[in-house]
């Protein structure tokens, strides 16, 4: 049910901490009548939807300088949960270490929510378009609990539920330059299908990284799909199929078929569980076809 004009007059107290600890504090003081704040265009949407309720009180991790920044580590990149998805978008490092992160975020809603919107928040709702780009790079992420500094993996936190008190500090994406004598080539392909082009909500996600070597052979494979309310989750029977072998088109059959049998999205009013199976399934093969065709012409 939408919410009523009061309901939506209705506003919660602000509070403004200045560090992660004091916002942790606040959390396990203020209990369940609180919520922390980033961007807070989902929030806006879920109150005026009637999906969430108003809380009593709002914690804004705005005004905590740690949660935001790109920068480079020894081990890859380490974006701040308060990193706008513009800022994303936008991040030479971003697009030179990750370019499947910037490939979804650019398909995530319209320029003014991504200016307010942050990678933080996006992670937090679970089923978010950059989720499975995430799972597909190995991507950790950072949490604290009060001085407590928790590790994990964006692949297990998309199937398991979290402390709430605990607050999502940074993405960690691991990643360095390699092997400069190597001849083996990373790559990597995202894909969101809507209802419309453009500005909406997903039906199916795919997002695939991958190293080929020298020899056509792939050394390593990550596959990863969401989509609508789907938790977006590994797809570790393609991944077992591609291992070792070369990107042959009876190889790639046998991927669309482990697609089909292993994606489980959840149907909705505007797409059947069978649909968003086939679209998945078409969209690894292709994005794999598409990697075949492109190393054979460079070759």
């Amino acid at each position: 049910m939408a919410m009523n004009q009061e309901e939506l007059l209705r506003s919660p107290a602000v509070w403004q901490p200045r560090t992660v600890e004091e916002a942790v504090g606040l959390k396990q003081s203020l209990g369940a009548d609180s919520a922390y704040a980033a961007g807070t265009t989902l929030l806006r949407t879920q109150w005026e939807a009637g999906t969430a309720a108003v809380p009593k009180h709002l914690i804004d991790l705005g005004s905590i300088e740690d949660l935001s920044g790109i920068s480079e580590t020894e081990n890859g990149l380490r974006i701040g949960s308060m990193t706008s998805l513009t800022q994303c978008r936008n991040s030479g490092l971003v697009g030179e270490r990750a370019p499947l992160l910037a490939d979804a975020v650019k398909a995530i809603a319209g320029w003014s929510v991504r200016n307010l919107a942050t990678l933080g928040g996006n992670v937090m709702y679970r089923v978010g378009d950059s989720v499975p780009a995430l799972i597909a790079l190995n991507a950790e992420l950072e949490w604290r609990d009060g001085s407590q500094l928790i590790l994990e993996s964006a692949e297990e936190w998309a199937s398991a539920p979290s402390a709430a008190s605990r607050i999502l500090t940074a993405i960690r994406i691991p990643g360095g330059d390699g092997d400069p004598t190597s001849n083996a080539k990373r790559f990597y392909a995202y894909h969101k299908v809507g209802r419309r082009e453009a500005f909406t909500p997903s039906l199916v996600t795919v997002a695939i990284q991958g190293t080929l070597e020298a020899d056509g052979s792939i050394s390593a494979i990550r596959i990863a799909a969401g989509g609508g309310q789907t938790t977006p989750s590994r797809l570790t029977r393609a991944e077992e199929l591609l291992l070792g072998e070369s990107l042959r088109a009876e190889r790639l059959q046998e991927v669309h078929e482990a697609v089909l049998d292993q994606y489980a999205p959840k149907a909705d009013p505007f797409a059947t569980d069978l649909y968003r199976k086939q679209t998945a399934a078409n969209l690894v093969a292709a994005a794999l076809w598409t990697t075949s065709q492109s190393t054979a012409a460079k070759g």
